[in-house]
């Protein structure tokens, strides 16, 4: 749900009555992770998406039918043999979509709200558990403090709030079970967390034409984009006007006092010695996600050595993505750029990079240990 915040804290306020249908639980191969979700007015009006389309009119029609009663459904959505063309995910995999009416609780509208913001949150719901208790919420700020309730009393709450912060934590939406009295023990009661986080960033070294179209990219994926270049002459806003920000300075210098964390990526595209390798001694041992540097194998090869004479362990070294990006036979700064932003995916999901078709692979590798990412 937290994936369309910004347009459903719009419909909030404006007084819009709404009901809200979000995947809870994905078993096997499934177009949309846990979270996802599509919301319909008392208008008709739809916005988002749970199935990519295989199951939109049936979950429509939930909503509908929530709006009229009040109540929350949970409905289970997978593929018909009998008719291909039944409502059902034709990717063969299963889906659970919660629905939930809005104007029942207040504490959705509330999460919409500081997500629309750009804030920090975690969002439990209870999917199954005693009567009268689906649907509930409970929102869990990085603080600590929280609002709402889950229906069964302060002990559920407490863990509800530990368990969202942990995910929080880590930027992850995810389905947790734990008891109705609290603990891992009693009656089980599965709960939905959906975390909202400000954008991952990503930080553009270079100020040159392939950085131009890395920010397209960059922003294409989410991520708050930065560029960094020394020379004022390059570095500007009207070279890069959709980049978050444009920064004049050394790039160490920059990346001493910004704010990184594991899931910043660092992508240096100077190839030039004075601004790579003091940026790349720092780089390398910071908590980030991606470290890639642009050059050919002669120059990563020269890189290396220096980098080896400032005190470098292999280990560190290890992390540097270079010569930067996947084998596409890029060529034009798009391609390039696209070539970098598959090598980020990758790394990010546990992707191989080879082909799918033919290639034996999973064609979602994470939806076992990662069911949504941080958006």
């Amino acid at each position: 749900m937290l994936d369309i915040a910004g347009e459903l804290h719009r419909w909030c306020a404006e007084g819009r009555d709404f009901a809200v249908a979000t995947v809870v639980a994905v078993r096997g191969s499934a177009p949309r992770p846990p979270g996802a979700a599509l919301a319909v007015d008392a208008g008709g009006t739809a916005v988002g998406s749970v199935s990519g389309g295989c199951v939109e009119g049936a979950v429509y029609e939930l909503c509908r039918e929530a709006l009229r009663t009040g109540e929350p459904v949970l409905e289970r959505f997978g593929y018909s043999d009998e008719d291909a063309f039944a409502v059902g995910l034709m990717c063969g995999g299963e889906i659970d979509v919660l629905v939930t009416p809005v104007r029942r609780h207040p504490e959705l509208a509330a999460a919409l709200s500081a997500a629309a913001r750009g804030e920090a949150l975690a969002l439990a719901r209870v999917v199954a558990g005693p009567p009268g208790t689906p649907g509930r919420a409970l929102l869990v700020r990085p603080d600590g403090t929280a609002e709402g309730g889950l229906g069964g009393g302060p002990a559920l709450d407490a863990t509800a709030a530990r368990e969202a912060l942990a995910l929080l934590d880590a930027g992850r939406t995810a389905p947790v079970d734990v008891g109705a009295d609290g603990s891992r023990c009693g009656e089980p009661v599965r709960l939905l967390v959906e975390c909202s986080v400000p954008p991952p960033r990503m930080l553009v070294f270079g100020a040159i034409d392939f950085a131009a179209a890395l920010v397209r990219a960059g922003k294409f994926l989410g991520y708050h984009v930065s560029v960094c270049d020394a020379r004022p002459v390059f570095a500007t806003a009207q070279r890069f006007p959709e980049a978050d920000e444009v920064v004049v300075d050394w790039p160490h210098r920059y990346l001493d006092r910004v704010a990184v964390d594991a899931r910043t990526v660092v992508c240096v595209l100077t190839h030039d010695a004075k601004f790579d390798v003091p940026l790349l001694e720092r780089a390398l041992r910071l908590p980030v996600a991606y470290v890639g540097a642009m050059g050919s194998r002669r120059t990563h090869e020269a890189r290396l050595g220096r980098l080896r004479e400032v005190g470098l362990s292999e280990r560190e070294l290890c992390r540097l993505r270079s010569p930067i990006g996947l084998d596409l036979g890029a060529r034009t700064p798009e391609e390039t750029a696209l070539s970098i932003a598959a090598e980020i995916i990758a790394l990010r999901r546990g992707g191989s990079g080879i082909p799918l078709a033919g290639g034996g692979v999973p064609i979602h590798h994470d939806a076992a240990v990662e069911p949504a990412g941080a958006r």
